[in-house]
């Protein structure tokens, strides 16, 4: 039986060009569940965890409202870092032919999907 929250990960990687591995965490650093092969979930997620609470500081000290997304655009790649509700965070690792179009397309859907399946646990 396959388990929905890592069939939405897998799905964002067969739906989005680029997208090579994502790691869903809780906003304090602990997987929830990932679609990897190169990366260590348990670091993504703490890392992440800790660049989107850098995140929230900053659109706060910005006056820019709540925290959506932290992006990085790297030499070979981004690393995204998204927020699933209060509670989690979506780390989406891609190359550098991510279809940011589709990305985009795709990631609120995907966010509110893994948002109902974290509440549905509580």
């Amino acid at each position: 039986m396959s388990d929905p929250v890592t069939d939405l990960l897998i799905a964002l990687r067969d739906n989005v060009m680029g997208v090579t591995e994502t790691t869903l965490a809780t906003s304090d650093g602990l997987v929830v569940a990932s679609d990897t092969t190169k990366t260590h979930p348990e670091s993504m997620a703490a890392v992440a965890a800790a660049t989107l609470a850098l995140g929230h500081r900053l659109a706060d000290q910005g006056g820019t409202g709540h925290l959506r997304e932290i992006s990085a655009r790297c030499s070979t790649g981004h690393v995204i870092v998204t927020a699933v509700g209060d509670r989690a965070l979506l780390a989406v690792v891609a190359d550098d032919g991510l279809d940011e179009a589709a990305f985009r397309r795709e990631i609120p859907a995907v966010t509110a999907g893994l948002r109902r399946h974290l509440d549905e646990d509580v």
